[in-house]
């Protein structure tokens, strides 16, 4: 996870500009990944699927807050200013993997964007930054337990890893 801005100079604009970035950014690899393992079956796939809506949700939600806020105003803060906050590897997924390490992948990607908002608090000095990241950082607490909840309901076979002959599946 990396960003390339000063933390400590970020108005609350920049704030909501780059908590949405970090929710498009979530989204457009978990949405890659539904693609590349297929959204159909209840598998893998459609796991990123689901991911992928509830990281698009979240985004647009705070994109909505921002507009409230701030109308549009040019943002400041780009996609080219972060770096897989809290997207997952973009060669983590394998067409075999089980639905377990979907989930499980899920939820590091969720534990390193708390990570992430946790890390830059201390150089955060404009309160309302302050507030709104440790309000973002309580949400992917949030979603890591979700996620682990989940994980618990998960039927005894999610952990095996699926079977496919390489000449019938496309290469990821």
């Amino acid at each position: 996870m990396a960003t390339r801005l000063d933390l400590s100079t970020l108005s609350l604009q920049d704030a909501l500009d780059l908590a949405a970035l970090i929710e498009e950014e979530a989204y457009k690899r978990y949405t890659l990944f539904a693609t590349q393992l297929g959204r159909g079956g209840g598998g893998a796939g459609s796991f990123f699927a689901s991911m992928a809506e509830n990281e698009k949700k979240h985004g647009d939600q705070l994109s909505a807050r921002r507009k409230a806020m701030f109308g549009d105003e040019p943002a400041r803060v780009s996609l080219d200013d972060l770096f897989d906050v809290e997207a997952p590897e973009v060669g983590a997924p394998r067409r075999s993997m089980s639905l377990l390490q979907a989930y499980e992948l899920a939820k590091s990607s969720e534990q390193k964007a708390y990570d992430f908002y946790d890390q830059a608090l201390p150089s955060i000095t404009d309160q309302e930054v302050r507030t709104l990241f440790v309000e973002l950082r309580d949400e992917e607490t949030e979603h890591v337990r979700m996620i682990e909840d989940a994980i618990a309901k998960l039927p005894p076979n999610a952990n095996v890893e699926l079977d496919f002959d390489i000449d019938e599946s496309p290469a990821l």
